[in-house]
């Protein structure tokens, strides 16, 4: 019997009728969508990478449903500050994913790779996890250019570093970071750097800057960056903003009063922050920079006079920066010439060297951990009241400070693994610092409108798929400073371009990740 038209017809409709609708379908979660406004009840169709509709859509059909009934679903999580250095060895960034981040910004505190482009070329072939865009360096373009040298440059090696930079925003950096309170950038003037500046800012990149003090001369060089702001004519991040050492607690009062009266001034000045009273970095970060100028730091502790003042300049920074005038307030986190010590203090490796915990002694065995070849390290020496503070303002964004990691891998600082839920369970949920919507807003639409991702950063028709949805009852973070390789509990799905990475808090193996260029969304 031969098949009539209107049988065919028919066949035709119930096949359209039957095909999935959407990729993914989100039903019944309570959406908070990146603006900062309060949340609603509705349903999310995605197809592909897109939002293609939100509202009420349980009649829909699609290929995979999520229930997210009592659940908050956001925009994913925007990292405004990470260490991606181990990025080719661990490109499902891991740590990252499992906290909500579906976009990470690499390249902080002047350390941007270098040659730029030819890195994100080389990137593009990994498996990656989430998204993740680059600043270009300050420091590195300055060592490839100058070395480690303490001096001002030449005319032709500033056009070269100010080509360097041109170079990166043509292959797609988010803007230019600094590292000013690092070698070689220590040693420049604030001339070189607004010079480089403007050529950030010429091609809408921004200027993320580790301050070049974050202790005594802390509100001279939140000055300094605000100068930069004005004379570059770029937006300023003050990056992982903190008041460092006993003597400078309260101090983000007066930081961020200068950010306030900036703003009024018309100046684009912007902060990041990690939900921690504890900093991560080298332990040559307690040396005078004079002392590691030109890779000499071993020949002049050789000389008694010199080393004397070498000595003098660490128990200073010991009593009054990041030592927290307290050995036990220095802890390792990174140690390959002793992994022994990782996790234990400086005050501690005195007690097992049969010596005195001193600031003294102390200092002596700064000097020995340089001449092995450093530590990474944990420094206690925040106030839990100047975080508060700097967190309520209105436009700190989230910033984990993270080095990528993995379980086992040495004694990382707990943000590696907690810095978003930590937010959302403690500073929201159980302290009540600030609002739920307010706290996403900080993770994500803020973020996104700084860095220019036009697509990102919202739930919204249009946008890209970038979502996380977590359980605002029981999100927290797990890790510790004692015991830092927790993951943390309550993020419960996160989907990269549309495509779910992690599910029921557990991965999907599905790596959907891009490499972003600014310039070239």
């Amino acid at each position: 019997m031969k098949t009539t038209k209107l049988a065919i017809l028919a066949i035709l409709i119930f096949s359209c009728s039957t095909k999935p609708k959407y990729d993914v379908l989100i039903l019944n979660g309570t959406i908070y969508d990146g603006s900062g406004g309060k949340p609603y009840q509705a349903d999310i169709g995605i197809s592909g990478d897109r939002i293609v509709e939100i509202g009420k859509l349980d009649r829909k059909s699609s290929e995979e449903v999520i229930d997210a009934t009592g659940m908050a679903v956001s925009p994913g999580f925007i990292d405004m500050h990470t260490h991606l250095e181990p990025i080719m060895e661990l490109p499902m960034m891991e740590s990252m994913l499992r906290q909500g981040v579906t976009f990470a910004l690499g390249g902080p505190d002047g350390g941007g790779p270098w040659p730029f482009g030819e890195y994100l070329d080389s990137l593009e072939s990994f498996p990656l996890g989430i998204n993740v865009g680059y600043l270009t360096g300050h420091n590195s373009i300055r060592k490839e250019v100058m070395g480690m040298e303490d001096r001002k440059p030449s005319p032709e090696e500033l056009e070269k570093m100010e080509s360097m930079v041109s170079s990166a925003m043509d292959a797609g950096a988010f803007g230019i970071s600094t590292g000013l309170k690092y070698l070689p950038g220590t040693f420049s003037e604030v001339e070189e750097v607004i010079a480089l500046s403007k050529k950030a800012a010429e091609k809408g990149g921004i200027y993320t800057s580790h301050l070049r003090e974050e202790g005594l001369g802390l509100l001279a060089a939140v000055r300094e960056a605000v100068s930069i702001s004005k004379e570059a004519d770029i937006p300023v991040v003050l990056t992982h903003h903190k008041a460092i050492g006993v003597k400078m607690w309260g101090a983000s009062k007066l930081t961020l009063a200068i950010v306030d009266s900036a703003r009024s001034q018309g100046l684009n000045i912007l902060i990041d922050q990690y939900p921690y009273a504890a900093s991560h970095t080298g332990i040559s970060v307690l040396i005078p920079s004079w002392a590691l100028e030109g890779n000499k730091f071993a020949e002049r502790v050789q000389d008694p006079a010199l080393k004397d003042s070498i000595k003098s300049g660490i128990v200073f920074n010991i009593l009054n920066d990041r030592g927290g005038s307290d050995l036990r307030r220095i802890q390792f986190s990174k140690v390959e010439w002793q992994p022994d010590l990782e996790g234990k203090t400086l005050h501690d490796w005195a007690l097992e060297s049969g010596l005195e915990p001193s600031v003294e002694n102390g200092a002596e065995l700064v000097i020995k951990a340089q001449l092995n070849g450093g530590t990474g390290t944990i420094f206690h020496a925040m106030d839990e009241q100047d975080v508060e503070n700097i967190m309520k303002h209105p436009v700190t964004m989230i910033g984990s400070d993270g080095r990528l990691s993995k379980p086992g891998d040495g004694h990382p600082h707990p943000r590696a693994y907690g810095t978003f839920p930590r937010v959302l369970g403690v500073y929201v949920r159980e302290k009540k610092l600030i609002p739920l919507e307010t706290a996403i807003y900080k993770m994500t639409g803020l973020s996104a409108k700084s860095l220019g991702l036009k697509n990102r950063g919202e739930i919204a028709v249009g946008k890209i798929a970038d979502i996380t949805i977590f359980d605002p009852g029981k999100v927290i973070d797990q890790a510790t400073f004692s015991d830092p390789h927790q993951y943390p509990l309550g993020i419960e799905y996160v989907i990269v371009n549309g495509i779910p990475a992690v599910e029921s808090q557990a991965l999907t193996g599905k790596t959907s990740g891009k490499v972003i260029r600014k310039n070239r969304q």
